[in-house]
């Protein structure tokens, strides 16, 4: 006997869904979802400076402290 697995839902239909959620969760206003949406993009940046501080540049092979460019192969610093 074989399970056919169900198709999954389409990723633009999984964005509309969470789109739908946030804006229900803000009341049905859409800009107070925005405003949210982006107090937690704020928020989840500094969690992700902080950890990228806390990691040992031997570990990270300083791969968070120069962005290269992959066409020419050379490397910037961030600022």
């Amino acid at each position: 006997m074989s399970v056919i697995p169900e198709p999954a839902a389409s990723p633009a239909a999984d964005l509309d869904g969470a789109a739908d959620q946030a804006i229900a969760a803000c009341g049905g206003d859409a800009r107070e979802a925005v405003k949210a949406l982006l107090v937690a993009v704020d928020f989840l940046e500094a969690q992700v400076d902080d950890l990228r501080a806390a990691v040992s540049t031997g570990y990270a092979r300083r791969r968070y402290d120069v962005r290269r460019d992959r066409k020419a192969g050379t490397s910037t610093s961030e600022g």
